[in-house]
């Protein structure tokens, strides 16, 4: 994959051993001494998805932007040399802003996986979490009232959907349809499919799903749990939630329990947007985040 022929992704992305014979590429990008705005995708997305906010931030805000383990241009292990788990993202991302020597507050942007990684963490440094902006996910588990979409529990649990999934690149070549409202052009959906492009490669977009928790028990169940209880405890934080209330998965259900958590949320949501909410709406997206982290500087936000 050429970097330089991605759209609108103008980047020089960096890379580190996030552990032994493991690389994870990541954007920094912005001033060094900027606000930190840590900005996590989630499946089967990368660090692309992201492109148009780090865009939009970098003249003043340092934007750091992972691909995880097995996403976009990290390394893509197998299981015996890695653990694709909720954890390991958790664990992943803190290894990797204490290399970066970020010790101090940072705003968690996050969407879909995204989001229960950004919360696995906060979970441990919740004095260093400034500001949420929450796109087009959850960080509970499913809601008593949500069922959970055939499409995921095809992939979830049967051989078929695996099959699917790794052999035919259906999550990630399906979500570049079918998770948009406006049609993406040819050379984006080709960016956002581009990094797996073989059975090898799409190993993490079929981890991803058969993490989903739906019960105790599951590797990821207790963490998400957590993270539900924890959720409002992260009510005095300004927290921005964009929605496209097209989604099948992360639906109005999702965005409506984070607003039940977090009632001072600033909140937009899209009938005529998707999954891929910045994609359908960066146009207004990037530019109401960027005034909503101006009215809420780090001098004057709190945590507990």
């Amino acid at each position: 994959m050429q970097i330089r022929e991605l759209p609108d992704y103008p980047f020089e992305p960096k890379r580190i051993d996030i552990r032994p014979g493991i690389g994870l590429s990541y954007l920094d990008e912005g001033p060094r001494d900027g606000e930190v705005v840590v900005m996590l995708h989630g499946n089967p997305s990368w660090s692309y998805y992201w492109r148009h906010l780090v865009l939009g931030l970098r003249d003043r805000y340092r934007c750091i932007v992972p691909d995880h383990v097995g996403m976009g241009l990290s390394d893509k292990p197998d299981d015996a040399a890695y653990r694709y788990t909720l954890q390991s993202r958790v664990d992943d991302l803190d290894t990797l802003l204490d290399r970066l020597g970020i010790q101090g507050p940072v705003t968690l942007a996050v969407h879909d996986w995204g989001g229960m990684i950004g919360m696995g963490w906060a979970m441990g440094h919740a004095e260093r979490v400034k500001r949420w902006v929450v796109l087009n996910t959850a960080m509970f588990t499913l809601p008593e009232a949500k069922p959970m979409p055939w499409q995921l529990s095809l992939g979830r649990d049967s051989k078929l959907g695996a099959l699917l999934i790794r052999g035919f690149n259906a999550f990630s070549g399906g979500a570049s349809y079918f998770g948009v409202q406006r049609r993406m052009p040819a050379a984006v959906r080709r960016a956002y499919v581009a990094p797996y492009d073989s059975w090898r490669n799409r190993i993490a977009t079929l981890r991803f799903i058969q993490d989903i928790p739906l019960r105790d028990g599951d590797p990821a169940w207790a963490l998400v749990a957590a993270g539900g209880r924890a959720l409002p405890s992260f009510a005095d934080r300004p927290a921005f939630l964009g929605w496209g209330l097209r989604d099948f998965v992360f639906d109005r259900h999702c965005l409506d329990g984070f607003a039940r958590a977090w009632p001072q949320a600033e909140t937009h949501a899209f009938d005529d947007a998707d999954h891929y909410v910045l994609e359908d709406k960066h146009e207004v997206l990037v530019p109401a985040i960027r005034r909503f982290l101006e009215r809420h500087p780090l001098s004057s936000t709190s945590a507990n």
